[in-house]
């Protein structure tokens, strides 16, 4: 019955085969590069430097890289809130606790930091492929895009900012952190 068509009737199969070993293959090399976070962000700085290095020679993909700007900062957005937002569970005042009765919460991103990493990562490679498309080179006035997308990142980074004060929690922990029994 396959052969009635003409066609291989491995063809499939075979691609198939082909994209299942190349998804375990990816998903080794990301599983082992999963306890080298400086290594990780060395290799995205560096993807980034070649992108940066892309745009400034050719001199155009500037929405791409407003794009990818925007994009950025969502991410940095979900990488500094908490993964149980205050504001969704009604507490008014400080979400971690006072003193020393209280249950001790600590601080869960809503995007992980790997996760955070991988999708940057993504974004500079996609990014980088669609520099080869003129079709994405729309001709626009960068100073502007550059000036609204400081604004932009200043505004939101107040808000982040002063939602961290208000409900008291900070994205950033360096160490074990100790805790003092009050006598």
């Amino acid at each position: 019955m396959e052969g009635e068509l003409g066609g291989d009737p491995g063809a499939p199969t075979n691609l198939a085969k082909w994209k299942s070993d190349f998804s375990r293959s990816f998903q080794f090399y990301l599983d082992r590069s999963t306890p080298h976070p400086v290594s990780r962000w060395l290799g995205t700085l560096g993807i980034a430097a070649i992108y940066s290095l892309r745009v400034y020679l050719i001199q155009g993909f500037y929405i791409v890289t407003y794009g990818l700007g925007i994009y950025l900062l969502n991410l940095l957005i979900g990488f500094l809130s908490p993964i149980v937002d205050p504001v969704m569970e009604g507490m008014e005042g400080a979400s971690l606790p006072t003193s020393v009765s209280d249950e001790f919460k600590p601080f869960i991103r809503r995007l992980p930091e790997f996760k955070f990493w991988y999708a940057i990562t993504k974004a500079f490679c996609i990014a980088f492929v669609m520099t080869f498309f003129s079709v994405f080179d729309v001709p626009v006035f960068w100073p502007i895009l550059l000036c609204y997308w400081i604004v932009l990142f200043f505004l939101t980074m107040k808000r982040q900012i002063m939602h961290m004060i208000k409900y008291k929690y900070i994205p950033f922990t360096t160490g074990k952190q100790v805790r003092v029994p009050s006598l």
